[in-house]
């Protein structure tokens, strides 16, 4: 079951775990995927409990996030002229309790940070092989960006 989600072209599918007494598999993509477009290269990613790390942008690539070892808040910033969700920000909590992919399109900015007490791991199967031309960075509390790291108390 797969769903679009508050950015237009960000797509967050369910991911299978499967789970026996010796442990368990976890799928991320397969080159049959519905929303499989292309591979470029699989890297990893650590993030330590409330380390930051953004906010990135990619004029090209197409990225497919999964965490299958901690928790990580995932947030996507949408500043493309022409999107019909620009301005928008969105929040995705990822890890084993929420194992998800989450596909996003170029030119919609994101970062995350690692939450709970253990480091987290991150892996992307991006669609292009890393190209240091075609990547963009800022601060994470750069104000570009309507957005606060800050633990938040609801």
């Amino acid at each position: 079951m797969k769903r679009a989600d508050m950015i237009d072209g960000v797509v967050i599918t369910p991911l299978r775990q499967i789970l026996d007494e010796r442990g368990k598999v976890m799928h991320m993509l397969r080159s049959t995927d519905p929303h499989f477009t292309q591979f470029g290269e699989i890297y990893f990613s650590t993030v330590f409990p409330d380390a930051v790390k953004a906010w990135h942008i990619h004029k090209k690539m197409t990225l497919n996030y999964a965490v299958p070892v901690g928790r990580i808040k995932f947030v996507l910033f949408d500043d493309r002229p022409d999107s019909p969700t620009r301005g928008e920000i969105q929040e995705i909590f990822m890890g084993p309790d929420n194992y998800v992919l989450v596909t996003v399109p170029p030119m919609v900015w994101n970062g995350f940070k690692g939450v709970g007490p253990d480091a987290s791991l991150v892996a992307n199967c991006a669609s292009i092989p890393h190209d240091p031309d075609e990547i963009d960075r800022c601060d994470p509390a750069d104000t570009r960006i309507p957005y606060d790291w800050a633990l938040k108390h609801k």
